[in-house]
C-alpha cells in the first residue's frame, strides 16, 4: 500500500534514520518513437544521500523540463518530494528522448523511491503519459506504434492516457489500461485501486464506408470525359491533373472522389493512423481510422509542411494522404521548388527525411489530384470568354510545372466551363454509388492479380516487369501508341503511364487483354504534355 506524506513540507535537517535508506532502485518502461517506429526505453531512478536530481539518457528539453512537472503532480498525490540525490536514466542512452511523455513513468518511478513504492507489477508494463501539475493525465502522440512495439518486445500491458486508449486498444495481444490521473496509477500499482480496461470495439462493418454524407458525384453537371477520368484514376490509382478555366469544377470534383474510393483494409488503417498519431493530428478519445484521408494543404505550404521534417522529423502532408488523396488547388501557384520535392514520392511512394540526427523514411503512397487554370488570366480553354495572355504568358504560366513532375501525373485532362442547357437541366448526373460499383468491381481484379505480390495492390505501382507480364498489346495497339510518342514528343515515362491507364480502362470493360481502344483513351489522357498542349484548341 502507498503511504502517502501527511506533511508535505521539504525533511530538510532530518535524520539519515528518518530519511530512508542512502541507496535504494527502481525501474520502469515506457517508449521512443522515431518515425513510425518505437523503441522500449527502460527508465532507472536511484536514490543516493546528498540533494540532486540528476537525468541522463539524452533527454530534450521537455524531457528535463518533467522534474517541476512531476514534482507539482507529486505533491498533489499527497507524496513529498523528498531532498536525496536522485539520479535517473534512460537507456538506451543513444535514442534522443522527446518530449512530455515521459512525465508519468518519471513520476511514478520517483514514487516507488520516496514512498517507498514496490514496482515489480509494471515488470511486463509499459507506462507512458503528460502529467499537469495538479496531476491530471493529459493525451500524448504516438500511442499506436508504441503499442505496437510493446506487443513485439514481449510487454502484456500499456498505462495510457484516457484520450489514447482506444487508439492503444485496436492491438492485439496487449492490456490497454486508462488513466485519468497520477493518484489512480499510484493506487493501481499498489493494488488499493483499479484502472478501466478499453478494449477494441472496431468490426469490418466499420470500414465499409458510407457515402451517404459524403458530396455526391450526381451533383455534377455535365463534363461526363472529366467524370470518367475520375472514375478511371479511381479504379487504378492514379494520379491525375485537372486542367480549367475557374468556375468549371475542379474543385467540385476533386472533393466528390473520395465518395468513389474503395473503403480502407484494417491493415491500411492501422497505418494510416500510426502517421496520424504521431504527427499529432488524431482526434483525442479515436481509434482506428476508417475514412481514407483527404489533404488539402494551401499553396503557400512550405516544403517541409508538405514532406515532413523538422528538428525532430514529423510527417508531412504527403505521408498524411497516405492510402488516400492530396489535392493541391491551384498546381502552378505552388513553389517550384515545393512542387520538385514531390518527384521522388511520386515516383517511389515512400518519403526520405535526413537530418544530421539520422534518416527517417515515412510511407507516401498518395493519390495525387491537382487542379490548375490553363493560362494567368484563366480563359485559355474557355469557349465562352476570351484569353488577354500573350503566348508568352502562357508559356511561362504552364513552365511552372517541370516536364519530370507533368510526366509523373499518369491522367491530363482538360475541363471547360459547363454550358447553361446543361447547368439548368433537372435531370442528375450519375450517383457516385453507381461509379464506386465499377470502380469496387476493376479493384477486386486488381486484387486478385498482384494478391501474391507483396506491396502492390494496384495497377498505378506496377512495376516494369509486371507490366510486361499484365500489358500485351496486339500489332495494332503498338502502332497506336508509337505513333501517339512521335507526335507529342512523350518520354519513356509517360509511355509507362500510357500503359498502366490502359491497363486499368481494361480492367473497368472486364477485359483480360489491353485492346486498341484502351490505348487510344489512355493516350487522350495526355493532354498537358509540353508538345500536344498548344495543339490542344488548335
Amino acid at each position: 500500500m502507498i503511504e502517502l506524506s501527511d506533511d508535505l513540507s521539504y525533511p530538510g535537517d532530518q535524520e539519515e534514520a528518518e530519511r530512508g535508506p542512502s541507496h535504494a532502485l527502481a525501474k520502469i518502461y515506457g517508449q521512443a518513437v522515431n518515425g513510425l517506429s518505437a523503441t522500449t526505453i527502460t527508465i532507472e531512478a536511484q536514490c543516493q544521500d546528498g540533494v540532486r536530481y540528476t537525468l541522463v539518457g539524452l533527454p530534450d528539453t521537455a524531457v528535463k523540463e518533467s522534474r517541476e512537472r512531476v514534482e507539482a503532480a507529486l505533491l498533489e498525490s499527497g507524496i513529498a518530494w523528498k531532498r536525496r540525490r536522485y539520479i535517473i536514466n534512460m537507456s538506451p542512452a543513444d535514442i534522443r528522448k522527446e518530449g512530455a511523455a515521459y512525465d508519468l513513468p518519471l513520476a511514478v518511478v520517483l514514487a516507488g523511491l520516496m514512498c517507498p513504492l514496490d514496482l515489480s507489477p509494471l515488470e511486463h508494463v509499459v507506462v507512458m503519459g503528460e502529467l499537469s501539475l495538479d496531476g491530471q493525465i493529459q493525451p500524448i502522440h504516438g500511442i499506436l506504434p508504441m503499442a505496437i512495439n510493446a506487443v513485439r518486445e514481449g510487454f502484456r500491458a500499456i498505462i495510457v492516457p484516457r484520450a489514447n486508449a482506444r487508439e492503444a486498444a485496436v492491438v492485439n495481444g496487449l492490456t490497454v489500461y486508462a488513466a485519468d490521473t497520477l493518484t489512480q496509477v499510484l493506487a493501481f500499482v499498489s493494488g488499493t485501486g483499479t484502472l478501466d480496461v478499453v478494449t477494441d470495439h472496431t468490426s469490418e462493418s466499420d470500414f465499409v464506408t458510407s457515402i451517404d454524407s459524403m458530396l455526391d458525384f450526381a451533383d455534377v453537371k455535365g463534363q461526363e470525359e472529366v467524370r470518367r477520368a475520375m472514375e478511371v484514376a479511381a479504379a487504378g490509382n492514379h494520379n491525375i491533373l485537372m486542367v480549367g478555366a475557374p468556375g468549371s469544377g475542379k474543385s467540385m470534383m476533386a472533393k466528390r472522389l473520395p465518395a468513389i474510393l474503395p473503403p480502407l483494409t484494417k491493415e491500411e488503417a492501422i497505418e494510416t493512423t500510426m502517421i496520424h498519431s504521431v504527427a499529432g493530428v488524431l482526434p483525442p478519445d479515436s481509434g482506428l481510422m476508417t475514412q481514407r484521408p483527404f489533404r488539402s494543404p494551401h499553396h503557400t505550404t512550405s516544403g517541409v509542411a508538405l514532406v515532413g521534417g523538422g528538428t525532430y522529423p514529423k510527417p508531412g502532408e504527403i505521408s498524411l494522404a497516405h492510402n488516400g488523396v492530396l489535392f493541391l488547388d491551384e498546381l502552378p501557384e505552388f513553389s517550384r521548388h515545393v512542387l520538385e520535392v514531390l518527384r521522388q514520392p511520386l515516383e517511389d511512394r515512400i518519403v526520405t527525411v535526413s537530418r544530421a540526427r539520422g534518416t527517417i523514411t515515412f510511407p507516401a503512397s498518395f493519390m495525387l489530384v491537382a487542379s490548375m487554370n490553363p493560362c494567368p488570366c484563366g480563359n485559355y480553354n474557355n469557349p465562352a470568354k476570351d484569353c488577354t495572355c500573350l503566348p508568352g504568358q502562357i508559356s511561362a504560366y504552364l513552365g511552372r510545372l517541370s516536364g519530370p513532375l507533368l510526366d509523373r501525373i499518369d491522367i491530363q485532362v482538360e475541363i471547360v466551363p459547363v454550358p447553361f442547357e446543361a447547368l439548368s437541366s433537372r435531370e442528375p448526373g450519375e450517383s457516385s454509388a453507381e461509379i464506386r460499383e465499377r470502380v469496387l468491381r476493376a479493384r477486386a481484379i486488381q486484387s486478385a492479380r498482384y494478391r501474391d505480390i507483396p506491396g502492390i495492390y494496384t495497377n498505378a505501382q506496377m512495376t516494369p516487369a509486371l507490366m510486361k507480364e499484365y500489358i500485351r498489346i496486339d500489332s495494332a495497339g503498338r502502332e497506336l501508341l508509337r505513333r501517339a510518342m512521335d507526335h507529342y514528343g512523350l518520354s519513356a515515362r509517360a509511355y509507362d503511364r500510357i500503359l498502366k491507364v490502359s491497363r486499368t480502362i481494361a480492367d473497368l470493360e472486364g477485359s483480360p487483354e489491353v485492346l486498341t481502344h484502351h490505348i487510344g483513351e489512355a493516350v487522350n489522357y495526355r493532354k498537358l504534355d509540353r508538345s500536344s498542349w498548344g495543339e490542344v484548341k488548335s
